[in-house]
C-alpha cells in the first residue's frame, strides 16, 4: 500500500514536472533572469542649477594670474596681478580635455581660503 502511495505521488510529481517544462520556453538549456539596473539616488539628482551649500567663508576664491614657470607632473608657478606667487596645477577637466598652458598664459584659478600658496588652475584665458 505504502508502495502504491509513492509510485502515485512519484508519477504526479513527474506530471508536474513534464507540464512545466512544455510550458516554459526553451532557452538552450539555461535560465534566462531578468537584470535589475539599480540607480544611486545622488546619480538622479539634479545639481545643475544648485548654488555651492558652504557657508562664504569655506567658498573656493576666484583669481586670475599669469604661468610664470611649468614644472614636472602638470604643476606650474603662476603669479598673481598683487606679484605674489602660488603653485599650481590642473583640474580635471583641463587634464581630460588635453589643454596645453604654456609660460605666459593668462589663467584663471580657484585658491582654498586656507591655503593661500596652492591653487586650482580651472581656465586658460
Amino acid at each position: 500500500m505504502q508502495f502504491q502511495d509513492d509510485l502515485r505521488e512519484t508519477a504526479h510529481a513527474t506530471k508536474t514536472i513534464n507540464e512545466c517544462q512544455e510550458q516554459a520556453p526553451q532557452t538552450g538549456g539555461r535560465q534566462t533572469t531578468r537584470r535589475r539596473t539599480w540607480t544611486r539616488t545622488r546619480d538622479r539628482r539634479d545639481h545643475s542649477n544648485k548654488e555651492d551649500s558652504r557657508p562664504e567663508s569655506e567658498q573656493s576664491i576666484e583669481i586670475e594670474g599669469s604661468i610664470k614657470a611649468v614644472l614636472a607632473g602638470t604643476m606650474f608657478k603662476v603669479e598673481l596681478a598683487n606679484g605674489h606667487e602660488v603653485l599650481a596645477h590642473i583640474s580635471g577637466k583641463m587634464r581630460k580635455r588635453f589643454i596645453r598652458l604654456v609660460v605666459g598664459d593668462q589663467v584663471k584659478m580657484q585658491m582654498s581660503p586656507y591655503d593661500k600658496d596652492k591653487a586650482r588652475i580651472t581656465y586658460r584665458l
